[in-house]
């Protein structure tokens, strides 16, 4: 494959991507800071919204097991979050619980009627069609058989009868709306940057086994001096989803939050219309659109095309602190005291 060299070398992150399946990327990141590193493996752990069973309500459970311990395994079972955009929090939705808007509805009705052990899948599961979309809430079935994860085992006469309710959430609510199975990620393999102290016995080379990673660096040099503020030029990264979302798709909505908590923070930071902190007539974000903020191969990427916002105060003058157009508190210098 023929390669622009132009492309290879302008400014801002770079991408070499290693493997990539349905479930799983390996790629290498350069050209960014190590905070910007982490704060992408950071994003893509707890902040991207997925769904999952949040609610079940149990008519009829004769199993084995209890009635929390079937509604622990239901709230694990991965669920597609294929167009998950369409889909409301629930905090935000207008209805009094649950409607077709903010959640999906699955229900389970299996009865053991053989003498042999009977096998409930989340195959089982029947999705209404009341949903935002077709694809989403769906349980991700990814084994050959076609059977999904295993839900619980009945004998003869056992049933289970209930409906559960799929909603839209977050990692840092709760681990069920985790995006990833795991996430790998590792710099300066070869530890040329004394970020880490390897404990060892006898013999570090022998005790800390090269990781896969080694190839992609050179070693420290013999004799060669080390450098204190040298920064890390390569991050590793490992990706595992669960399956309900797609590593790329995964990845580019982690950028997308990324971008959007940075935004909402040069807001509050920056000038604002309205004479007030965020814009609008309440003091929120309503009639003010951040931009992401401009950086050498970057770019910025609008949030509706609002200009650049600055930062800093003016302290000194008494014309007023840069924290939207009313002032904080007594300017320094020169001004007035102003009220809040």
């Amino acid at each position: 494959m023929d390669y622009d060299t132009n492309m290879l070398d302008a400014p801002g992150p770079r991408v070499v991507i290693r493997d990539i399946s349905t479930t799983n990327v390996n790629f290498v990141l350069t050209n960014v800071a190590l905070s910007f590193a982490n704060s992408i493996r950071r994003t893509i752990l707890a902040e991207v919204p997925i769904m999952a069973i949040d609610l079940v309500e149990i008519e009829a459970n004769t199993s084995v097991l209890a009635d929390e311990f079937l509604a622990h395994r239901l709230g694990l079972i991965p669920l597609s979050a294929t167009g998950v955009d369409d889909v409301l929090y629930t905090r935000d939705c207008d209805c009094e619980q649950y409607c077709g808007n903010c959640s999906v509805i699955l229900t389970l009705h299996a009865k053991c009627t053989g003498d042999e052990i009977m096998k409930v899948y989340a195959r089982d599961l029947t999705v209404s069609a009341d949903r935002p979309n077709q694809n989403v809430g769906n349980p991700v079935i990814l084994d050959p058989d076609q059977q999904g994860a295993l839900i619980c085992k009945l004998r003869r006469g056992q049933e289970l009868r209930m409906k559960c309710v799929a909603k839209k959430g977050i990692a840092k609510e709760h681990a069920k709306w985790a995006p990833t199975a795991a996430v790998g990620f590792e710099y300066d393999p070869h530890n040329k940057l004394h970020h880490l102290d390897l404990w060892y016995e006898e013999d570090a080379k022998k005790e800390w086994p090269p990781s896969k990673n080694y190839e992609w660096e050179d070693p420290a040099a013999e004799g060669e001096a080390f450098e204190y503020d040298k920064e890390p030029e390569a991050f590793y990264f490992d990706v595992e989803t669960v399956g309900g979302i797609e590593p790329d798709v995964l990845m580019q909505t982690g950028i997308k939050v990324l971008q959007q908590k940075l935004a909402l923070v040069i807001a509050e930071l920056g000038d604002a219309p309205e004479g007030r902190v965020g814009g609008g007539v309440d003091g929120g974000m309503s009639s003010y659109q951040p931009r992401s903020p401009q950086g050498d191969g970057f770019g910025g990427t609008a949030y509706g095309g609002g200009a650049t916002v600055g930062y800093g105060t003016s302290y000194g003058n008494g014309q007023g602190t840069a924290y939207g157009a009313t002032s904080y508190g007594t300017q320094y210098g020169q001004g007035n005291a102003q009220n809040y």
